[in-house]
């Protein structure tokens, strides 16, 4: 064999990972191309002008999220209809997984791990995983993945800019491109805050030497810089201080902490039972103290000391768990929302679940005989099948508003949004009676719920659109 074949079949895998994930991800997806409108996507997208064509989205401005609101008045100026929403949502996807494992494969690098399973396993576990539908299939969970896209090409950015050995490459990567990437990625969802912490997890992360602390500030320093120019940018803007007061009012920063316990253990539950994935769970407020919310705050503090702790001697280790606290914290901590969670909260916390299971898959493989790693294999491939027809079977909900209230309703019995929604849906379906009836559930659930009442009443008349 020639020394050019081998190079060829050597550099074979820097390509084949990529365009096999991909692959999996467009797979797993064709089935979102028959998804409708759905609840949050009619206020934002449907009924909303400012975002129904470049010159009024430009009117628009200032205001909040902007580049969002910019990718939704492309979509709708484009003219492909919603197919064109789909199509936008589903490459981000694809671009996510890819830098997933682009950024997976720099971090396993450094750690020793070059060429093993653990980057592609993660990345398929984050592409396939039927939790991303809500960021995916979900017109308006494009929120999560736009800004998810520019954050990770913000961090990969920084990572090779940090090991190229170009000087000039080295400035342009760090200073200028990935904190340019990650305002791109603030004008999307402030979530992305926590990118400069993240740049000190990546950076601390190093089994080859002990990385100082002010090293990992310093490379975070420039984001930190565009952090807080965007804090007094977002301070001139009115909206921002009336979302506030809105968080602020919503309850008690004491119970909001309290609940959010119990709403992050609810999100690891959707990573281990996708079966009850819910577009609009009801989760209990939780206003005191009580046995399991005090296991739930031992637990969670023992996993964040373990992280921390872990952090010098088992870097790979520490980079899953505090990963997926730090991308939670956001949407998971004191600020109250008026939702306690929903699962495209995981869309970027889901990474640090799967590097562990790549990492699990990986000892495995290397630790069993050739008869044993010919099995391993092929459970690992099983579960990734059934994960990626998971996720097309979950797509089908967005078909319909009817299929995806009816969802809603079935795992969430005691929420009145879900029956009066999903009787708004069949009255429109003329079907006048299940319509009412869920009406009238909806007003047994909450007989505060105005809209319910106007709707029955409108039906009634025979005057609901």
């Amino acid at each position: 064999m020639s020394r050019a074949t081998t190079d060829r079949r050597a550099a074979l895998p820097s390509w084949t990972a990529p365009a096999l994930l991909a692959l999996a991800t467009v797979a797993a997806y064709l089935t979102s191309f028959d998804g409708v409108f759905q609840f949050d996507d009619w206020a934002v997208i449907v009924d909303e002008p400012r975002v129904h064509s470049l010159a009024a989205w430009w009117q628009s401005m200032p205001g909040i999220r902007p580049l969002l609101k910019l990718s939704y008045a492309l979509n709708w100026q484009g003219g492909h209809g919603i197919a064109g929403f789909h199509a936008v949502n589903l490459g981000l996807h694809v671009a996510n997984a890819c830098l997933v494992l682009g950024l997976l494969r720099r971090l396993a690098a450094r750690l020793g791990m070059a060429g093993t399973l653990t980057p592609l396993v993660a990345a398929l576990l984050f592409a396939l995983h039927p939790v991303q539908t809500e960021a995916v299939t979900y017109i308006s969970g494009r929120s999560s993945s736009l800004a998810a896209t520019f954050a990770l090409a913000s961090l990969w950015c920084l990572e090779y800019g940090r090991t190229t050995t170009h000087p000039a490459l080295r400035r342009l990567h760090t200073l200028f491109v990935s904190p340019l990437l990650f305002l791109l990625a603030l004008g999307v969802k402030e979530t992305t805050m926590v990118v400069p912490a993240a740049i000190v997890l990546l950076v601390s992360c190093d089994a080859r030497r002990r990385v100082p602390w002010r090293e990992a500030l310093a490379a975070a320093t420039p984001h930190a810089l565009v952090l807080l120019l965007a804090a007094l940018l977002a301070a001139t803007l009115p909206r921002y201080w009336m979302l506030l007061e809105s968080s602020l009012t919503a309850r008690d920063l004491g119970v909001n902490l309290l609940s959010q316990m119990h709403a992050v253990a609810w999100l690891v539950g959707q990573l281990m039972m996708p079966w009850r994935l819910n577009a609009d769970p009801t989760l209990a407020v939780v206003e005191a103290w009580t046995p399991p919310t005090v296991a739930l705050a031992l637990l969670y503090a023992t996993l964040l000391i373990l992280g921390c702790a872990s952090l010098r001697r088992r870097p790979a280790l520490a980079f899953g768990i505090l990963w997926f606290f730090l991308w939670l914290a956001p949407t998971n901590s004191l600020l109250p929302r008026l939702d306690l969670a929903n699962d495209r909260q995981l869309y970027l916390a889901l990474a640090g679940p799967a590097w562990l299971a790549g990492l699990l898959a990986a000892r495995a493989m290397a630790l069993a005989s050739r008869p044993r790693r010919i099995a391993v294999g092929a459970a690992l491939a099983g579960l990734l099948l059934c994960l990626a027809v998971s996720t097309a079977q979950r797509n089908a909900v967005y078909d319909s508003e009817i299929a995806f209230w009816a969802d809603v309703a079935a795992k969430s019995p005691a929420n009145a949004r879900a029956a009066g929604n999903l009787g708004y849906a069949l009255a429109r379906a003329g079907r006048p009676v299940e319509a009412e009836a869920l009406f009238r559930r909806a007003l047994a659930l909450d007989p505060q719920y105005t809209r319910a009442a106007i709707n029955l009443m409108l039906l009634q008349d025979g005057t609901l659109e």
